[in-house]
């Protein structure tokens, strides 16, 4: 194990962090692609009916017990839909405009891929019994970086819209830019509490989202103002999650905010045109970004890769006695992280198919005179009783 770790910080930096891109994205994408699967499979169970499980290839319709197990759970059907993606006609209607026709799927993806650099994903002790973060880049404004390459995403839906020359694609991405300013704002607004609280005044300010975790990574000292600093931040900053989780949604145009694409108003809305590769890439895009806004949310308020309130990633490695295993411990705290963002994203997949779609001026309506205004309500609350409780710690 010390050989591999040798090994590791024995290579060039470059080399590190072009491994780690391509890690990154080999787990983002699977999990993208098979995201389609479960939801269907999801959206069966609710309805009450089998759902995908008829696919199988004929060189493993002989596995006696596994073939079927595997055919009733709809493995075989990512694979079909993967294969069709690539095979299936890709066409090109002669009305769009061509060059942005084609660049729009591609923009969708660059954003995710960006913006994951900057998310740490887990954590290790050093030699020092220091805690390191597991990530592409560790940014003092990483919360700062993932807004301003996130808001780039709605360029896609517009630019898909515009160039597809249709009146339904083109409302489907007017749609969507002005969703995304809506709930952009109170987003943003909403983190500035867990910010306040992290950091003291006259200290060193940061918003980096690893300081964030390590801010929810006490352990447990009896109930008093300082034993805030092991709790997840969902507990003590309730009203900013629930609007980060609100705007969460809308801002990754999912039920019941999927103005953009409201199939009973707009056909399909911003990629009615599209349609193979095309259009898978705008769903792999989209399931990018609710794992990487599942991961932000899960960061600042679900205390990341702490397995729960109190019981921080340290402690468990002292129970387990993986002080000195950095590979062993970092692999679990991925598979921690990893577990809790799976759990979010099946969130997304109940409420699509539990909460009807709103209409358009309720979408408007709620991110301004709703949920805009509690924002900056809770902003102003938690100010004053931040000033107020730090004479007192």
């Amino acid at each position: 194990m010390n050989a591999v770790v040798n090994l590791w910080e024995g290579l060039h930096p470059l080399v590190q962090m072009l491994i780690k891109g391509l890690c990154v994205i080999g787990v983002l994408f699977p999990i993208g692609g098979a995201c389609s699967l479960v939801e269907r499979k999801v959206s069966a169970a609710m309805q009450g009916r089998p759902g995908p499980n008829r696919a199988m290839p004929f060189w493993f319709a002989w596995v006696p017990i596994l073939g079927p197990a595997l055919q009733r759970l709809g493995v075989f059907h990512l694979m079909a839909d993967g294969l069709k993606m690539f095979l299936k006609e890709d066409p090109l209607p002669g009305h769009v405009n061509k060059v942005y026709f084609l660049l729009a799927p591609v923009l969708g993806m660059i954003p995710a891929l960006t913006t994951v650099t900057v998310v740490p994903f887990g954590a290790y002790l050093d030699a020092a019994g220091h805690l390191v973060p597991l990530g592409l880049a560790n940014l003092d404004v990483g919360i700062l970086a993932v807004f301003a390459v996130s808001s780039l995403g709605v360029y896609s839906l517009i630019i898909a819209g515009w160039s597809s020359n249709s009146k339904y694609p083109f409302l489907g991405g007017v749609r969507a830019s002005a969703q995304l300013i809506s709930y952009e704002l109170s987003m943003t607004l909403s983190v500035l509490p867990v910010f306040l609280w992290i950091n003291a005044p006259g200290g060193e300010g940061t918003l980096s989202l690893f300081k964030v975790v390590q801010a929810q990574s006490g352990s447990w000292h009896g109930f008093n103002l300082a034993s805030a600093h092991g709790l997840w931040g969902i507990i003590y900053l309730p009203v900013s999650a629930l609007v980060f989780l609100v705007a969460l949604f809308a801002e990754t145009n999912r039920l019941p905010f999927d103005m953009a694409e409201g199939e009973a108003d707009l056909v399909g809305g911003f990629h009615t045109e599209y349609g193979s590769m095309k259009w898978g890439l705008f769903f792999v895009a989209e399931y990018s970004n609710m794992m990487i806004g599942s991961g932000v949310f899960i960061l600042l308020f679900l205390g990341g890769w702490n397995p729960l309130p109190w019981v921080p990633l340290a402690d468990l490695a002292h129970w387990l006695h993986l002080g000195h295993q950095p590979i062993l411990l970092g692999a679990l705290s991925i598979v921690i992280f990893l577990g809790k963002v799976l759990a979010f994203i099946f969130l997304f997949m109940l409420v699509r198919w539990t909460v009807p779609r709103f209409r358009y001026d309720q979408v408007m309506k709620l991110g301004w005179q709703k949920l805009l205004p509690l924002a900056i309500g809770n902003l102003l609350f938690y100010a004053l009783l931040i000033a107020w409780l730090q004479p007192k710690l």
